[in-house]
């Protein structure tokens, strides 16, 4: 899933300038027939370590669950977990 992921996000940047330039002229007719994958909206974030597609923390790239092993394993620094 991570290697579909960077395939898209290739696949984005190669039509980004062909996207703009039908969308100002207005022919939706050759945008459907660009491939799937060249609009940005079907990026998803995934986490970096585990491809975890959801709880991604956009500050930290990685998912919650690894967030939390990681905090806890004190390999994140300035993060400390709360007591109070």
């Amino acid at each position: 899933m991570k290697a579909r992921e960077v395939k898209r996000s290739k696949t984005v940047a190669k039509y980004a300038e062909k996207r703009k330039a039908l969308k100002e002229a207005g022919d939706y007719e050759a945008l459907q027939k660009l491939p799937r994958n060249a609009n940005p909206i079907r990026q998803h974030n995934r986490c970096k370590l585990t491809g975890r597609p959801r709880g991604y923390m956009r500050t930290f790239g990685i998912s919650r669950v690894t967030f939390r092993e990681m905090a806890n394993q004190g390999l994140i620094p300035g993060v400390t977990k709360a007591s109070w």
